[in-house]
Parts: structure tokens; C-alpha cells; sequence
């Protein structure tokens, strides 16, 4: 595998001439292609013969996330929407199954309960646990005023980033032994929202609070499953030539003058999910390419 040994400077910086796309966008549309770790990332067996579960799980952070924990020993189902995405989500379980470990694909709609009921099903009955649970999937759409926001964008952006969070971990804790971890995916827009991404950013504060309050719940209850989040900053995904408004100079505001890729996010979850990270919870780890988080 190719190593680097300073890799702060090696990345893409912007502008950016990326061509914009519907969402869902598609890894396979994108001309400049985020990095997943996929010639860089070295496993331990940090988590041999864990079972993972990974929403959002297709591309982006959450590919990345799945081709690391598969290096460290774990199977790995992946969780996401639709057709459209099909292709990332079978070239992600490809990379898995190179590491030597199990792909589940589970596709379809989380912001429906009998859906994540459906999901932790097959999870259970492939795997017979979940020793991690990464709360990744998203929605959001830029808009420039209160008044382009539609209840149902709302209610969309709301249902998929809380309410399907809420609704996998209450269903996934019964199947989780003690040592396991919830990683949920917040943002740097829950310190410096975005004013574009305003329900967007709304729904990360709440995962923050809420990582918190669980995870408290959870100690005091001797269930001790950790619950952790993962503030990342920009980062190159399919989601932002689909979303933004304008995504030309993305990643221009952070210390290091361009964005994140998914290959640079993913070990936090990784580091959260093993036993050196036993004494963390209820935290927030910010990976914001030195953007500060307060």
C-alpha cells in the first residue's frame, strides 16, 4: 500500500470545477474522486470478528468507515437508500470482502421505523450482534432564505439525520453486548452553522445533545455502551456537488484551505470503537481541518 508520511498538503485543494448533480449523487459521477483509504488505510484487528453496522454506508465518510473497520478484522453491513447508489454500495462491499470479511447490503428508507426494524433484522440474523453502530446517513440542501425551505424539506432532513438515529439505536441497543459503541455522525455546523444548511445544521446540534444524553442513560443504566459522535468539518463527498449552493471554494475557510477527504475521517470511528477509547463517552472528537469547534 501506497504510505505518505505528510499528507496535509497532498490533498486537492479548491477551486473546484466538479459538475453538479441531482441527489442522490453517485460516487461514480464525480470526476475528482474522494479518497476512502482505499490504497492507504493498514488494520490491526483493533476489531476482529466485530460486526458493524453502517448507515450511509455507500460513499463518502461512511465508505471509508466500512473499507477501515473491514482492515481491522470486522464484517460490516452497509445501510443506504436507493438504485441510484447501488454501484458505490457494491464497490464499497467489494473492498470489504478484499479485506477478507463479510458485506451485508441492506438497502432502503430509514426515515420509515419498519425500515430500521428491517435492518436490524437482517443484521441479527447474519451476524447474531452488533458490536458497532455508526449512525452516518444524511440529508441536506442548501438554500439562501427561511422561505425556500418547504415543511416537507424539513421534515425530510429532520427524519433522516434524528429520527432514523433515534429509531436504530433504540432497536440495535437489545443486540448490543457491553463494550459496544454508538458513533453518530455530527458536524463542525453544530458550533459555525452554515446559513444555507439551516435545518441541516439544526438536526447536527441535536445529535450532539442527544450522543450526550445517551450515552449518559446507557453508563447509569450498566448497559455500558458508549456513545460518541464525529464532528467532521467539509469533506469531499458526493453530497456536496448535489447540495451546496456553491461548492467552487469549498473547504477554502478551514486552517488548511481545503477540504477533508473520507480516508482522513474515518480512524476517528475506528479509534472510538476500540478498547483504547474505553474511557470516552459522550463526547464529540471535531475533525475539522484545524477549523476551531467551540
Amino acid at each position: 500500500m501506497k504510505k505518505e508520511e505528510n499528507k496535509l498538503r497532498s490533498f486537492p485543494k479548491p477551486p473546484f470545477d466538479e459538475p453538479r448533480q441531482n441527489a442522490p449523487a453517485s460516487e461514480q459521477d464525480m470526476e475528482l474522486k474522494p479518497d476512502h483509504g482505499e490504497q492507504s488505510y493498514e488494520g490491526y484487528n483493533r476489531m476482529q470478528d466485530k460486526c458493524v453496522v453502517i448507515t450511509g454506508g455507500d460513499s463518502g465518510i461512511g465508505k471509508a468507515t466500512a473499507i477501515a473497520f473491514a482492515r481491522e478484522g470486522a464484517d460490516v453491513v452497509i445501510s443506504y437508500l436507493s438504485d441510484m447508489e447501488d454501484e458505490d454500495a457494491k464497490d464499497t462491499a467489494e473492498w470489504i470482502r478484499k479485506a477478507g470479511r463479510k458485506a451485508l447490503l441492506f438497502k432502503g428508507d430509514i426515515t420509515k421505523k419498519e425500515i430500521c426494524q428491517m435492518l436490524v433484522e437482517v443484521t441479527i440474523k447474519e451476524f447474531k450482534k452488533i458490536d458497532v453502530l455508526i449512525n452516518n446517513a444524511a440529508f441536506q440542501m442548501g438554500r439562501e432564505t427561511i422561505d425556500a425551505i418547504s415543511t416537507e424539506e424539513w421534515q425530510l432532513t429532520f427524519n433522516t439525520n434524528v429520527l432514523a438515529m433515534f429509531h436504530l439505536c433504540q432497536l440495535s441497543i437489545p443486540h448490543m453486548p457491553k463494550g459496544s459503541s454508538i458513533i453518530n455522525t455530527t458536524s463542525v455546523n453544530a458550533y459555525q452553522p452554515n446559513p444555507t444548511l439551516l435545518p441541516y445544521a439544526a438536526t447536527k446540534a441535536a445529535i450532539q445533545n442527544y450522543t450526550a444524553n445517551l450515552n449518559q442513560m446507557l453508563i447509569e443504566q450498566k448497559k455500558d455502551i458508549r456513545v460518541n459522535a464525529v464532528a467532521p468539518g467539509p469533506v469531499w463527498t458526493p453530497l456536496i456537488p448535489s447540495t451546496l449552493i456553491d461548492y467552487k471554494d469549498f473547504g477554502d475557510d478551514t486552517a488548511l484551505k481545503r477540504p477533508g477527504q473520507p480516508s482522513e475521517i474515518a480512524p476517528i470511528y475506528v479509534f472510538l470503537a476500540t478498547k483504547e477509547a474505553s474511557y470516552i463517552g459522550g463526547a464529540t472528537i471535531p475533525a475539522t481541518g484545524g477549523k476551531i469547534a467551540y
